[in-house]
């Protein structure tokens, strides 16, 4: 088939390679085979991306799904998404959207803001009336409205210069409570973070309280374009508001005609209570003991306290391991606790042991849920009421995500593997550092254990790039 000369042509060229290859390896250094084990990690990391991403769907679907349902709820769920936006470039793929699914978890309708760039929605609260109120802020300003859930027609709305704003609340038939955060005073270099009530029929402020006036201005290394993070206003009584200043670690509660800070759970960098909180909210328990539930999202977890014998006392702990950032937290009338349980792009109702019992998919990064004929916030037993104390793991859910079920995530199999050892502290960090900052940045297509194998892939570039740069100067000198 080949002719002698071609033959001989291709011997004397295999001859030639294997000849130099032998040369090679019998002159190479110890740094030559370094150079060479760097090249083929970092070629087998990126290949093994090259191929996962060329072989698989998306790593984050971006589709709305029903998990685990073994009691199904006893009405409708509704669900803000927050969506990714960056300095108002929007990411189609990872959409902000209001969304209600019935009570077997099945998407009934979606929401979407056509009117200004760059929109978030953040909380939403059930009205009296069946209608929702919606706060989204967008383009530099935060929108507020009602919205009718039937024709998803806005009833009225109101505009305010407000950069950012997560929540505000109904205090009654014309008057709205709102948390204005990133209230940053570039002139004067001061953090205006500020609670202030709206009177709807006036149009006017008519209270206002700043919390630079009521903290030391020290708090959180100091104040900064986002300083407080204040990200939740409740009505807890006829005079009084519960507050989360998320980057002070506490939930406070304000005494509105004193302007004094009645009660406090947590203080500043004791992440043991608090670590950046989300959405307290205040229950009563027997004896009228004064009891929070609040989502602590640094800690990834869910936790109770009740105050007893003048300090507070935690009396529950749900999700830790499992929950990924959790962001909002209700005490249901049944007993059971909606979460919003948001990198894990999911929100569960689960049982005093945490039992998951309802489960519904909705990318991307729900921030709030709300059981429809429930009431706003928690109305539910607390669990010293239910006799259920204690610090319970998550279970039956169906893992469609990772880090959900037994398929680990990244930062899920770090933490799972050095567990127990020394390095268990450095690889918790690591973990949480990766699981609330990495999912803002890495595109859907890109699984977790693909971003960690080019994030590798990356610092032993870098890293080699620095050794031979080094080798170098030294030579030169």
């Amino acid at each position: 088939m080949f002719s002698d000369g071609l033959l001989a042509s291709c011997r004397r060229i295999g001859t030639g390679l294997t000849d130099r290859v032998a040369r090679a390896r019998a002159n190479a250094t110890a740094t030559d085979w370094l150079r060479f084990a760097l090249l083929a990690t970092i070629c087998v990391l990126l290949a093994v991306v090259a191929v996962n991403v060329a072989t698989s769907t998306s790593a984050e679907d971006t589709s709305l799904q029903r998990g685990t349902v073994t009691q199904p709820a006893d009405n409708t769920t509704i669900v803000s998404v927050q969506g990714y936006t960056f300095e108002g470039s929007v990411n189609d793929k990872k959409p902000a959207r209001l969304i209600a699914a019935d009570e077997r978890a099945n998407t009934d309708w979606t929401y979407q803001s056509r009117q200004g760039s760059g929109a978030w929605f953040f909380d939403v609260d059930p009205l009296d009336n069946g209608n929702l109120l919606v706060v989204s802020p967008r383009s530099g300003e935060t929108l507020i409205y009602e919205l009718n859930p039937e024709t998803r027609e806005r009833v009225w709305e109101r505009r305010f210069p407000f950069e950012d704003t997560h929540d505000a609340d109904m205090l009654s038939d014309d008057e709205l409570v709102i948390g204005h955060m990133r209230a940053w005073n570039e002139t004067s270099e001061v953090s205006n973070d500020e609670v202030v009530v709206y009177n709807l029929t006036t149009d006017e402020i008519t209270w206002r309280w700043r919390l630079r006036e009521h903290f030391d201005n020290d708090t959180d290394g100091g104040m900064n374009a986002d300083w407080s993070h204040l990200n939740d206003v409740d009505q807890v009584g006829e005079h009084r508001l519960l507050l989360s200043p998320r980057n002070f670690d506490q939930a406070i509660i304000v005494d509105r005609r004193s302007g004094e800070i009645a009660q406090r759970l947590g203080r500043d960098d004791d992440y043991s209570v608090l670590n950046e909180q989300h959405n307290p909210d205040y229950l009563v328990g027997e004896n009228g003991t004064p009891t929070m539930l609040v989502a602590d999202s640094g800690n990834d977890r869910v936790v109770e306290y009740a105050h007893l014998n003048g300090s507070w006392e935690r009396t529950w702990e749900v999700g830790t391991g499992s929950l990924k950032w959790p962001r909002d937290a209700d005490r249901l009338p049944n007993g059971n606790t909606l979460i919003v349980d948001s990198l894990n792009h999911r929100v569960i109702e689960v049982t005093p042991t945490g039992e998951i019992v309802w489960e519904y998919y909705a990318t991307w990064g729900p921030y709030d849920a709300e059981r429809l004929g429930t009431g706003d916030e928690s109305n539910g037993p607390t669990i010293r009421q239910q006799n259920a104390t204690g610090s319970y793991e998550l279970s039956g859910s169906a893992g469609l995500r990772p880090g959900t079920g037994d398929n680990l995530d990244f930062p899920a199999r770090l933490q799972a593997t050095f567990s127990g050892t020394l390095l268990s502290g450095p690889a918790n960090a690591l973990a949480q550092l990766w699981g609330h900052y990495m999912p803002w940045f890495r595109p859907v297509w890109l699984s977790s254990w693909d971003a960690a194998f080019l994030v590798g892939a990356g610092l032993l570039a870098v890293s080699w790039a620095g050794g031979e740069a080094i080798v170098r100067r030294k030579r030169l000198v």
